[in-house]
């Protein structure tokens, strides 16, 4: 199983819109791509530097279907996100593999 991480630091001024965005709008047309399993969203405790520090996670059965989102869907939500609050946030992305 495949952990795609979506970390994402964002301006105190519209956390909460953002946080409502990602909760209404953008994580669950992530998941209807149907590429992933499972999802959660996660706020950092140990902030630095006065952010707002969350992770997305999406779970995924395979590195091909973490591809194939990154190919497919992954460029038009990502615009979407910054028609919304471009220059407002900075995300990174990890792809990890479930151990156990």
């Amino acid at each position: 199983m495949i952990l795609y991480n979506v970390t994402s630091s964002i301006d105190p001024a519209v956390a909460d819109e953002w946080l409502d965005y990602m909760r209404t709008t953008h994580m669950p047309e992530v998941m209807e791509t149907g590429f992933f399993i499972k999802s959660q969203l996660l706020r950092l405790l140990n902030e630095e530097d006065n952010g707002i520090t969350y992770a997305a996670q999406y779970y995924c059965l395979s590195l091909e279907q973490l591809e194939g989102y990154q190919t497919v869907c992954a460029p038009a939500l990502r615009a979407d996100m910054d028609k919304h609050f471009a220059g407002r946030y900075h995300s990174f992305r990890t792809m990890l593999e479930v151990v156990e």
